[in-house]
This record gives C-alpha cells, sequence and structure tokens, in this order.
C-alpha cells in the first residue's frame, strides 16, 4: 500500500530545506506509522533515511459567501511527515518535469 500521498512544496518547507538541505517534506496517510514511512522513501528515492517526524493536522471549517448564499464545508485532515536523510544524500522532485 501507497503510504506517501505526494511530496510537501510550500513555502514553509522550502525555508525548513533551505536551513537544513537533507530535510524534506510529504503528506502521507494518516494511518502510516514512521517505519512504513521510512522504508516508502528509501524505496521510491534509493536515499537511506536517518529520522522521521510526523504531524497531524485537523480539517479546518471553511464558509463563504455567494449569491446562492452562505456555503459551509471542511478542508481534508492529514499527516505531514518530515524526513531526514543522511548527510550527502538529496531528492530533487523537479527533475522528471
Amino acid at each position: 500500500m501507497a503510504f506517501v500521498l505526494k511530496p510537501l512544496v510550500t513555502e514553509k518547507m522550502t525555508k525548513i530545506t533551505d536551513k537544513q538541505s537533507n530535510r524534506y517534506g510529504f503528506i502521507v496517510r494518516p494511518e502510516a506509522n514512521k517505519l512504513q514511512i521510512k522504508s516508502e522513501i528509501e524505496g521510491l528515492y534509493n536515499v537511506t533515511v536517518v529520522d522521521v517526524n510526523t504531524a497531524r493536522y485537523a480539517g479546518k471549517r471553511s464558509s463563504r459567501y455567494t449569491k446562492a448564499g452562505l456555503i459551509k464545508g471542511q478542508k481534508n485532515s492529514f499527516k505531514k511527515a518530515i524526513v531526514t536523510l543522511k548527510e550527502g544524500d538529496t531528492i530533487d522532485f523537479y527533475s522528471n518535469i
């Protein structure tokens, strides 16, 4: 089963990567644990993972006003994993574009 859904490329994650060049962020399935995330990242990108930090984010409620009236909804909840690689290993997300 694929636990890693997509790489996380945001301004905040770019700042973290600029400070420490061997840290990368991913959006993962909420039921994935650190060992499963580590093994999948090593298999996908052929790198050595030293550490995995995870954080759960709750779905935020949102509402907006339209011509039809007030529309209420909720954004999806997700789990974020920040992966630290062995010194010298890198992941290039933009190589296949």
